[in-house]
This record gives C-alpha cells, sequence and structure tokens, in this order.
C-alpha cells in the first residue's frame, strides 16, 4: 500500500484542526480575554528533548483557521532530527490567538512527533536489511491518517489505512468462509484488484495461500526456523508479512530472514508524546 502524503490529507487536516480547536476553545477562550484585542505579540516553541519532527502542517492549520493574521514561521521541517532546547517554529500576531491555540497546535505535534521518535528509533534498529516497517490500525480515534504520516516521517511506511482498501482475512474470517482458499476466491471476486492478504500460522498454511493466489502472506508467530523456510517455500510468489510478539529484541533477526514487511502495532499504539514548550517573548 502507498505512503500516506501531505497532499492525501488536505481535507483532513483541516478537518483534525476544526475538531480540536472546537473541543478546546468551545464558545470561547474567556481567558484570552482577560488581554486587550489590539495587543501583539511573538513567542516560539522549543523541544526538551531529542525527537523526530511530525505534525507541522497542522500546527499551521490551528493558527490559520484562528486567526490568518498569526504568522508562523519554521526553523524545522517534518522528518528533522531534533535535539533539546532547539527552537522549533516562531509566532508573531495578536496575543489572544496565540495563546488560545497554543494547546491545540501543541498536542499535534508532540503527539505525532512522538510517532516519528518512535518510528526513527525502530527504523535505525533494521537499517542496512531490505525489509519494510509498516503500522497497524492500532492508532488513537480520529487521529489514524495523522498517525500514519507521521509513521512515515520517521522512515516507517503505511500497512492499509482501514478496512475498506484492502483485504486482511486472519483466523475467524477463514472459519466463517470455509477455508483459505474460499476466503481468497471470495475475496478476489468481491474487489478485483484490491490487495489480498492472508494470516497463516504455520507452513501447511504458508502452501495453501500461497496456492489460493494471496498476494501477501502474514505470519503470525512463527519461528524464526519456520520464518526462513517460508521465505524460501514462497520464492518471490507473495511478499511475507512478519506480525505478532515482535519487540526491539527481536525485531534485527526477524528482518534478517528475508521477510519483505514486519508489521508492529507499538509504531502508534504505545506513543509518549514529545515535550515541548511555548513561551511568549513580549
Amino acid at each position: 500500500m502507498p505512503n500516506l502524503t501531505l497532499a492525501d490529507l488536505a481535507n483532513q487536516i483541516e478537518e483534525d484542526v476544526r475538531r480540536a480547536l472546537a473541543e478546546d476553545i468551545g464558545s470561547g477562550d474567556i481567558t484570552a480575554q482577560l488581554i486587550p484585542e489590539d495587543r501583539r505579540a511573538s513567542a516560539r516553541v522549543i523541544t526538551r528533548e531529542r525527537a523526530v519532527i511530525a505534525g507541522t502542517a497542522w500546527v499551521d492549520a490551528v493558527f490559520r483557521q484562528l486567526d490568518a493574521r498569526v504568522q508562523v514561521r519554521w526553523e524545522v521541517a517534518d522528518g528533522d532530527q531534533v535535539e533539546p532546547n532547539q527552537v522549533l517554529f516562531q509566532l508573531e500576531g495578536p496575543a489572544r490567538a496565540l495563546l488560545s491555540g497554543e494547546r491545540a497546535a501543541l498536542n499535534f505535534l508532540q503527539t505525532l512527533s512522538g510517532v516519528a521518535t518512535v518510528c526513527r528509533y525502530y527504523a535505525d534498529l533494521v537499517d542496512g536489511t531490505s525489509v519494510k516497517l509498516l503500522d497497524t490500525r492500532k492508532t488513537v480515534p480520529g487521529l489514524r491518517l495523522a498517525q500514519k504520516y507521521a509513521v512515515t516521517c520517521g522512515g516507517c511506511h503505511n500497512h492499509r489505512i482501514g478496512l475498506y482498501d484492502a483485504f486482511l482475512i486472519k483466523e475467524n474470517h477463514i472459519a466463517a468462509c470455509g477455508g483459505i482458499a474460499e476466503a481468497v476466491a471470495a475475496a478476489h471476486a468481491i474487489g478485483p484488484g484490491k490487495p489480498v492478504e492472508v494470516e497463516v500460522e504455520s507452513l501447511d498454511e504458508l502452501q495453501q495461500a500461497l496456492e489460493a493466489g494471496a498476494d501477501i502472506i502474514m505470519l503470525d508467530e512463527l519461528s524464526l526456523a519456520d520464518m526462513r523456510r517460508a521465505v524460501e517455500i514462497t520464492a518471490g510468489r507473495a511478499k511475507l508479512e512478519a506480525s505478532g510478539g515482535i519487540n526491539e529484541q527481536t525485531l534485527r533477526t526477524i528482518a534478517e530472514t528475508g521477510v519483505d514487511y514486519i508489521s508492529i502495532g507499538g509504531l502508534t499504539k504505545h506513543v509518549r508524546a514529545v515535550d515541548l514548550s511555548m513561551r511568549l517573548q513580549h
């Protein structure tokens, strides 16, 4: 599946930000009303820790939607590695808008940068291998596309976006359909041209998936020996994806088996926000 780009997300970014501002500001920022309406100010945002940046477009949208007079000047870009106390961007404009938009803007930037930072860490662990690390659908509700974009900023890749753009046939689907061959045949009939992936738990099931014409085969918690054997058996007839119980200690060894992909729920599921700070300058 292709990686998401900002061009794909233009409308989604605006909607994400509209929801965030409505949630935070509601009927109006009563604390910001303490400040004279004509007061202008500038501010800068720094990171307090090492991180990989993602989410600049969401920050831009926050201040654009609040007040078009706010100027945002970036000193970094998505995908950049930053160090503690580094300035990320500067703001100038009406003081009320700067303060009303602060939390929403930083929430997007700290969360998406957290995803990108984790992804860069994992991507570095498999550097030099040919494997691609994939995200999953284990995302924050309402922020899936944003998080999947952040994954790409950290050097990892997107799996399917949802339940609509590719088939992923798991154990329960297979049981309900009557077998792997039946499930794959039905998928090809229902969605011609859409990728069909099958989860298998043994080399015997792998063979069935190959014979059925699966495009991608997910090896669910197979041993390292069975993964290597799966690569030999498949010999390019389908892409292989390792999944289940993978962590930073086992990742490199699994990558070296020759599988094409490794999917890791933790790229988006266990995200920890990056520590950011905004300071008004006058």
